[in-house]
C-alpha cells in the first residue's frame, strides 16, 4: 500500500480536489442550494482518479524513456526503481482512467454530452503528457496542461454540472486555482531540471532556466491571490470568498525555498507546502462562497 500510495503522489492531489470544491461552492453561492450532490461526488472522484492516472502514466512513460535516473532529486518513482512492474503500473493507470470515464458517463446524464468531451480530452491529456510519440511534457507544455485542466476545466466543469451555465465568478476563480496548481508543477520541474536536461526532457524549467522558473513561480503564487481579490471585487461579491486570502502566509516558506535553495529535500518540501497552500486557499474560498450564499 505504501508503494502504491507513493506512486499516486499524494502531494499533487490538492490540485485535483481544490477545483471541484471551489467550482461547486461558486455554484452554491449563486443559487443558495446544492442542485446535484451526486454530480459533486462524481466530479470529485473523477478528478482525483484522472490526477492519479496521470501520475501513474508519467511514472510508466518516464521510466521507459530513461528520464527517471537514480540521481533524481524527487521521491522514488516505482517503475524505474523496480518496485512495481511496468505492466502493473500500466494496468493501474487504465483502471484509474476507466473508472473516471464511467463517472463521466454519469455526469453526462446530469449535465449533457459536453461533459464526456471534456472528460475525454482530460484523460487524453493525462496520457500524452509523457506518453505517446511526441509527449508535450517533454516540449515544455506541461504547465499549460495543468493550468487548462486543473484550473479552467475543473473549476468551470464542476460549476457547470451544477447549473449548466458558466459565470465570470467561476472563470475568475478557475484562473486563481489554475495559477496555484501550475505553481506545484513549476516546483517539480525546477527541482528536476538538471536530470531532465540530461534525459532530453525539455520541460519549461529546462527551457527558461532556474531564475526565470523562480520568477514564474512567484508570479503564479501571488497572482492567484490578486486574481481572487479582483474576481470578487469586480463582480460585487460574494465578499466572504475573500477568506481565501488568509492562506497567503502559507506561501512565505515555499517561496523562500524556491528563491534560495536547489537541493532536493528543500524543494520537495516546497512542493508539499505549495500543495497545502492550494488546499487551504481553496477550502477557505469555498467556505466563504457558501457563507456568501
Amino acid at each position: 500500500m505504501r508503494i502504491w500510495l507513493n506512486a499516486a503522489r499524494p502531494r499533487t492531489l490538492p490540485a485535483a480536489i481544490a477545483p471541484v470544491f471551489v467550482g461547486t461552492a461558486a455554484a452554491y453561492a449563486l443559487v443558495g442550494d446544492m442542485r446535484h450532490w451526486g454530480a459533486f461526488a462524481a466530479a470529485l472522484i473523477a478528478s482525483i482518479l484522472i490526477q492519479i492516472g496521470t501520475n501513474l502514466a508519467n511514472d510508466y512513460s518516464d521510466a521507459r524513456r530513461g528520464a527517471d535516473s537514480a540521481d533524481r532529486l524527487g521521491p522514488v518513482r516505482v517503475t524505474s526503481a523496480g518496485l512495481v512492474t511496468p505492466r502493473r503500473v500500466l494496468i493501474a493507470t487504465w483502471i484509474a482512467f476507466g473508472i473516471a470515464a464511467l463517472l463521466g458517463i454519469y455526469l453526462a446524464f446530469v449535465a449533457g454530452w459536453i461533459i464526456l468531451v471534456v472528460g475525454g480530452f482530460s484523460i487524453a491529456a493525462g496520457v500524452l503528457y509523457t506518453g505517446g510519440p511526441r509527449p508535450y511534457g517533454y516540449a515544455g507544455l506541461g504547465e499549460v496542461f495543468v493550468f487548462l485542466f486543473f484550473g479552467l476545466v475543473s473549476v468551470n466543469g464542476s460549476y457547470y454540472v451544477q447549473l449548466e451555465e458558466l459565470s465570470w465568478v467561476s472563470v475568475g476563480l478557475s484562473v486563481a486555482i489554475g495559477f496555484l496548481s501550475t505553481a506545484i508543477l513549476v516546483v517539480n520541474n525546477t527541482r528536476d531540471m538538471d536530470t531532465d536536461r540530461r534525459a532530453k526532457k525539455n520541460t519549461l524549467a529546462v527551457r527558461i532556466g532556474r531564475e526565470r522558473s523562480r520568477m514564474l513561480y512567484l508570479g503564479l503564487v501571488y497572482g492567484a491571490f490578486v486574481v481572487l481579490a479582483l474576481t470578487i471585487s469586480l463582480n460585487g461579491g460574494p465578499w466572504p470568498a475573500l477568506l481565501g486570502l488568509l492562506a497567503l502566509p502559507m506561501t512565505i516558506k515555499p517561496v523562500k525555498s524556491m528563491l534560495t535553495r536547489t537541493d532536493g529535500p528543500s524543494l520537495n518540501a516546497a512542493l508539499a507546502e505549495t500543495g497545502a497552500a492550494l488546499g487551504i486557499f481553496s477550502l477557505l474560498t469555498a467556505i466563504g462562497l457558501v457563507i456568501g450564499a
